[in-house]
């Protein structure tokens, strides 16, 4: 039990104890500029332009030519995906992807919803914007709330859940604009050409996104994976601005009072509710779990370079990379399947659509570099010591990777608002269920908007 407990905290410290604050150069000064050049030739465009997703053919052939070089390594008898992506189920994907996918018809998909780019920082920041159609004569209000993502997924994780929050519905007097941007280095956001973008810039660069680009002085975010991490950032840094913070994973290192209620918890797990308790306990089985499921984060927070060389010239190591989360985070079974268990919640289509984000952008590096910018043992993090104080609302669903329970939070939240495990779902909650998520950003806005009544 002790060396549990103890493998937890020291997974918490490396995930959660060394965010930085505001990202600065040796000489100690704030970095404004991650573009090409020195960001000295005047003001900065900050005009919103509008952007279609169209990917040159050149592109698409070059990928069904390396798709038919695939070289395969057989698996080992029995195996499943307890090592990693299966290799024989690998060549099953490999073939669809190469014989039957159709890029051109995603691009349609991907189109349906209005993107665009605009300069912050010396980067093209890329962003979907979905804005409700209202009524002749309604006076429901609209509310702005932004939407993160974060690695291995997209903006394209929020594609099933937009209909849900910016369709009016008569059961409310609010509907959602919705604005998921995709981080610099991911999607077709610009990759950052200097070091030093990290969450913190993240939350930074947004905020100039909605409040100087599009106009909101005020607004919700909400987040998952990094996502959370920077929607955090910003509840803390901005909290003139966020009306209210809502995620679907959270962590951090408990402090105080809160701390000394871990060490009790862990002992005495009877002390919180059963719901909880099956997403927490038993700790020994959640530490093994965790040790076998975080090897990726240690290679990405040390050498993204050299991950990325692999990936960046093979679509198929890509591809089973990434996958392999999608099946293990989704589905902590899934490791027991032939077929990782991938196809029990999503589409082939669709998550090779998301792979296909990082190959026709070319920025798989610049998307695990993201990872080494964001850990840093020597400077602590001066964001991660200032408590939440806007409302807050959090979402646990029982296949995600980790939370918090309830009672370890006061430290860190100070408003928490709303908290619910909810009946299903894992890491990649918007893309899995939507539906869920939906319902749980809506009552959470809902709450907070009653206070003011």
């Amino acid at each position: 039990m002790v060396i549990a407990v103890a493998v937890i905290y020291l997974t918490y410290k490396v995930f959660y104890g060394f965010f930085r604050g505001d990202k600065t150069a040796d000489d100690g000064k704030v970095i404004d500029w991650f573009g090409k050049g020195n960001g000295d030739d005047g003001e900065e465009d900050s005009s919103i332009r509008p952007f279609k997703v169209d990917i040159p053919e050149e592109v698409l052939v070059d990928l069904r030519q390396r798709l038919e070089r695939t070289r395969f390594e057989p698996p080992l008898e029995d195996i499943k995906f307890n090592y990693g992506f299966n290799s024989d189920y690998l060549q099953q994907v490999v073939k669809y992807w190469k014989d039957e996918y159709n890029w051109r018809k995603e691009e349609v998909y991907l189109n349906q919803f209005p993107h665009f780019k605009t300069k912050i920082l010396g980067l093209d920041v890329h962003f979907v914007r979905v804005q409700p159609t209202l009524p002749p004569g309604s006076d429901m209000q609209v509310v702005p709330i932004l939407m993160v993502h974060g690695w291995p997924g997209s903006f394209l994780e929020f594609y099933k859940i937009l209909p849900l929050l910016t369709t009016p519905s008569s059961e409310r007097d609010f509907v959602f604009e919705v604005v998921c941007p995709s981080i610099p280095g991911y999607g077709f956001s610009e990759s950052p050409c200097r070091k030093g973008l990290d969450a913190t810039v993240s939350a930074r660069m947004f905020r100039i996104l909605m409040q100087d680009r599009l106009g909101h002085k005020k607004f919700y975010v909400q987040g998952g994976d990094w996502g959370s991490f920077i929607t955090s950032i910003m509840a803390r840094k901005y909290p003139e601005c966020v009306l209210g913070v809502h995620l679907n994973m959270f962590g951090s290192n408990p402090k105080g009072l809160d701390a000394v209620k871990a060490l009790i918890v862990a002992y005495l797990p009877f002390l919180i509710p059963k719901e909880q308790f099956d997403m927490f306990y038993p700790i020994k089985d959640r530490a093994a779990f965790f040790m076998q499921e975080t090897g990726y984060f240690h290679l990405q927070t040390t050498k993204p370079d050299t991950v990325g060389c692999g990936m960046t010239d093979s679509p198929a190591g890509m591809a089973a990379y990434i996958l392999e989360k999608f099946s293990t985070w989704t589905l902590r079974d899934g490791r027991d399947l032939q077929d990782g268990g991938l196809l029990r919640k999503y589409t082939l289509d669709e998550l090779l659509t998301n792979v296909m984000l990082y190959w026709v952008n070319n920025n798989f590096t610049a998307s695990v570099r993201f990872y080494k910018e964001n850990v840093d043992m020597i400077n602590k993090a001066r964001s991660e010591q200032v408590p939440i104080t806007v409302p807050c609302g959090l979402a646990l669903f029982p296949q995600e990777l980790m939370g918090m329970p309830r009672c370890l939070m006061s430290s860190q939240v100070k408003d928490l608002v709303t908290y619910n495990v909810l009946p299903r779902g894992g890491h990649f909650a918007a893309f899995e269920e939507p539906q869920l998520l939906a319902e749980d950003v809506i009552n959470f806005v809902a709450a907070v908007r009653q206070r003011s009544r």
